[in-house]
């Protein structure tokens, strides 16, 4: 349970800067719904702040606890999100023509996102019992590789091709950390060079014709590639101030497509600018050097992957979403973390930093 000394260790900066990117996520909705958006959505903000209010409650959860505690309980929790992802296909309600989410009372959860802690805390688990000195062997890592197959065959029936992928980025990291024997990771890229012809033919309509105006946005500029269009007009148009809060054309003017979800980063970067948006990739880019840290100074290899883990799915979900909304990656429907409006996204990001929070409170300590 709680050990009262541990209040001395509590990590204060690692709460500062997620309240403080909480807080500029509020701002940015209540900019994106009130300026541009249409009046049913306009007490979203109020929404989020609900949601952050519920994900605070879950990161106290989270921390409280030994998280050597999730170490003892990983299978069990790994296999409880994955019964949720399977109801998902049976009971989940469609959205948008995905079958995403699980509706309990008035509230919908998105069992995907939980998912992806449950996933970093199950192969911490995993890969904390099998770290070898030359590195892991391909026999070492059919197991990891079911783990995370499991949940992406039941995201991808969804269909959700970007949390898939985020899953699979996860993965890599946390493996790419515990260290691949030469030989292994030969055979890896040349297998996965190998299978990108079959990827492309599984993919969906859809999907292809999201990578092809990734590729070259001009080619439909009024259909697919109009969400990316008017994402760099945007963005383009904050230039080095911005334009003011709440005074963003693009997105008053309705030009700005989920610019309270998917594109908010553009309706930050038109309203501050470059400023703006550097401070903001300032403020996630402390977040993860503040986990690295907290890894490098943890005493036992479960409490250094978890953080790895969790450091992981921070800087995915950003890289991916700036990444998308300048351009530079396909449109996949990744949520900027604590930026982004959306329930679900929200409290499993709070979740992560209970639990890179317990860590760093409980890594001076062995228990």
């Amino acid at each position: 349970m709680f050990d009262r000394r541990l209040v001395a260790y509590f990590d204060w900066g690692l709460l500062g800067l997620t309240l403080i990117l909480a807080t500029i996520g509020v701002l940015t909705i209540y900019s994106a719904v009130n300026a541009g958006g249409p009046t049913y959505q306009q007490n979203l903000y109020l929404k989020q702040l609900t949601w952050f209010g519920i994900g605070a409650v879950l990161m106290a959860v989270f921390f409280i606890f030994s998280y050597k505690r999730f170490d003892q309980y990983a299978v069990i929790i790994y296999f409880g999100c994955l019964g949720l992802l399977a109801s998902v296909l049976i009971f989940g309600k469609y959205v948008g023509g995905s079958r995403r989410w699980i509706a309990v009372g008035p509230i919908s959860l998105q069992p995907s996102e939980i998912m992806k802690v449950a996933l970093v805390i199950m192969l911490a688990h995993y890969f904390s019992r099998h770290l070898k000195r030359d590195g892991l062997t391909l026999r070492d890592l059919i197991q990891p590789m079911l783990i995370v197959l499991l949940p992406c065959v039941l995201i991808l029936k969804q269909p959700d091709l970007g949390t898939a992928m985020v899953l699979v980025l996860i993965a890599g990291s946390m493996t790419l950390f515990c260290g691949i024997g030469r030989r292994t990771f030969l055979l890896l890229v040349t297998g996965g060079a190998v299978s990108i012809p079959l990827i492309w033919s599984l993919l969906k309509n859809y999907q292809k014709q999201r990578i092809l105006t990734f590729l070259n946005p001009e080619r439909d500029p009024l259909g697919t590639g109009y969400h990316i269009i008017q994402s760099k007009i945007a963005i383009g148009s904050g230039g080095v101030s911005g334009k003011g809060y709440l005074e963003g054309t693009q997105n008053a003017l309705s030009f700005l497509p989920e610019q309270h979800t998917d594109f908010i980063f553009s309706v930050l970067a038109e309203e501050w600018g470059f400023m703006g948006a550097g401070l903001v990739i300032i403020l996630f880019l402390l977040v993860l050097l503040w986990g690295l840290n907290i890894a490098h100074k943890c005493r036992d290899s479960f409490g250094i992957l978890l953080v790895v883990g969790v450091s992981a799915i921070i800087f995915w979900e950003m890289f991916i979403n700036i990444g998308m909304v300048m351009g530079l990656m396909p449109v996949v429907g990744v949520p900027l973390p604590l930026i982004s409006y959306g329930g679900s996204s929200t409290l499993t990001i709070m979740i992560a930093i209970g639990l890179m929070l317990n860590v760093s409170m409980r890594r001076f300590m062995f228990e």
